[in-house]
């Protein structure tokens, strides 16, 4: 009976991690399919992602006209929270499953300001287009931004 227990709980977790996508890959904003909500589009937004559940790295390039920046982070995707430099500041980060989908949830403090936002990632079925809602909360109100980032070479 432990037998078959056994080999019916292997084939279920295979399937578990089947359902959890994989975000490796360079990934270019397609701003025509974004909404950036209250701000202006970047002119240019890059995502370098190099995932092996549970851990990412992310390197984020933005260019807009209050220049250009990167950020290297690095979490893990159940749910304990990580250290990481933004735009020359501390964030705290935590990222875990819901389903086939990623929430990062990210606090942060700006000139003594308290900014939280919490992304819900998603990648279609081909694997192609990673979307990424994002709910921002800051003292000057909460907005939603909606980034769709295309799979580049």
């Amino acid at each position: 009976m432990l037998r078959r227990i056994l080999l019916l709980a292997v084939p279920a977790a295979m399937l578990l991690a089947a359902d959890k996508p994989d975000y490796s890959g360079h990934w270019v904003i397609d701003t025509a399919k974004s909404d950036f909500g209250p701000m202006p589009a970047p002119e240019k937004m890059e995502r370098d992602i190099d995932h092996k559940d549970p851990q990412m790295k992310v390197k984020s390039l933005q260019k807009s006209e209050r220049g250009e920046f990167t950020t290297d982070s690095q979490y893990t995707t159940d749910g304990k929270e990580s250290t990481v430099q933004m735009r020359g500041r501390e964030a705290k980060v935590s990222a875990k499953w819901n389903g086939n989908k990623l929430e990062v949830h990210t606090k942060s403090e700006f000139n003594g300001m308290a900014l939280t936002q919490k992304e819900s990632w998603s990648l279609s079925g081909d694997g192609k287009t990673l979307t990424i809602n994002n709910e921002i909360q800051s003292p000057q109100g909460e907005f939603t931004m909606k980034s769709v980032f295309t799979k580049g070479s």
